[in-house]
């Protein structure tokens, strides 16, 4: 330091810390050779402290507030250094400003899966992240067992260590919890609270407050969560039997649309088969809706069994021929074999019927050409 400068700061006064950071915890005061008149004027501001230090010793604490600085305001310092008369000789110490605003959107996360025992699902691994905020409440407590002697301590030299303790304690917290994964997204306020006052304590040990914790999100590996969705799926679906049908109307209708303007006839022998298709599938699964030997089935309450799949007969060289299912006959039709004259007859029918009379079989010959004139 120049001459000037020493000169200088023999003259300066006033002591005070004007932050234009966003990260600083712990600035330390500059003063060539650590010498500060008896009389000086102390700036505290707001959401700050000054902490004095002789020899290594914290001595006085000052809070926001303008001091003239004498023996009678710094008692620790005076008896460290054994005053025993109020003159206004130059004194040294060492003179550190704390912030204590608020540190706000600090953020945590795990960096790998954490395992953890679910009551419904068993063992399983969970992400986790979110935000926390905190702010120093014990100055001396802080400087003594963090910042110590740094001259200037900031965020980035603890935030790993706040980061790592709100991980390792915040997932203790939520297996203490039993909260079922599932449940876990209803419950972010909650186990919010959860975590902060779990590592509520180890904050404290260093002079520091954790004002507030966020969780924004708990999730399960993409593979889980893929099976997740599926299992989702299915209990949307609900009734397979109608979900069926009602795909296979999509298809129907997604084939016309693709042959309007092209081949009609292409066109009425995809409805043909679509409608057979669905009856068929209906029946299926309306045949898997009730199971007589379930235990949940009555005799009362339940939907009787649907019948089986129809069986049609068709008269061949003057013989009963079958019998054959609705997809039989649409194979039938377009080779031939089948004429709308052909007689049809299964079971539930009076009598036997041209095939053109019977509903269900007349609308395979949709793509059939009439004969001609």
């Amino acid at each position: 330091m120049s001459l000037f400068s020493r000169l200088s700061a023999e003259f300066i006064d006033i002591i005070e810390w004007v932050d234009t950071t966003q990260n600083t915890l712990v600035w330390k005061f500059p003063r060539y050779d650590n010498a500060i008149k008896m009389g000086a004027k102390l700036i505290v501001r707001e959401s700050q402290a000054a902490v004095f230090m002789n020899e290594g010793k914290v001595a006085d604490v000052f809070m926001p507030g303008t001091y003239e600085l004498q023996t009678g305001n710094m008692p620790i310092l005076t008896t460290l250094m054994s005053w025993k008369y109020g003159f206004n000789s130059p004194f040294k110490a060492d003179v550190y400003f704390v912030s204590l605003r608020q540190f706000t959107n600090q953020k945590w996360g795990t960096k790998n899966p954490v395992m953890l025992r679910d009551p419904e699902f068993g063992p399983v691994r969970l992400r986790a992240f979110g935000s926390f905020n905190f702010k120093v409440q014990d100055p001396k407590l802080f400087i003594t067992e963090i910042a110590a002697t740094n001259p200037e301590f900031v965020l980035e030299d603890i935030n790993e260590q706040l980061r790592n303790t709100a991980v390792s304690r915040g997932m203790d917290a939520v297996a203490q919890s039993k909260i079922p994964v599932l449940d876990l997204a209803a419950n972010y306020n909650e186990v919010g609270t959860m975590i902060t006052q779990s590592i509520q304590p180890d904050f404290a040990e260093i002079g520091l407050l954790l004002t507030k914790l966020l969780v924004e999100n708990i999730s399960l590996p993409p593979e889980v969560e893929q099976i997740l969705d599926k299992r989702s799926e299915m209990g949307i679906l609900g009734n397979l039997g109608a979900y069926a049908q009602f795909q296979a109307a999509n298809a129907i209708e997604k084939s016309a649309e693709n042959t309007i303007g092209g081949n009609l006839g292409a066109a009425g022998m995809g409805l043909g088969v679509g409608a057979a298709m669905m009856g068929q599938v209906g029946n299926i699964f309306q045949q898997n809706q009730f199971n007589p030997n379930s235990p949940n089935a009555s005799s009362a309450g339940d939907t009787p069994p649907a019948l089986p799949t129809a069986q049609y007969h068709i008269a061949k060289d003057g013989k009963p021929d079958g019998p054959y299912t609705i997809i039989d006959l649409n194979a039938m039709v377009m080779n031939g074999q089948i004429t709308r004259d052909t007689m049809v007859w299964k079971k539930g029918m009076a009598a036997w019927a041209p095939a053109s009379a019977v509903d269900e079989v007349a609308g395979l010959f949709a793509s059939v050409p009439p004969p001609i004139a």
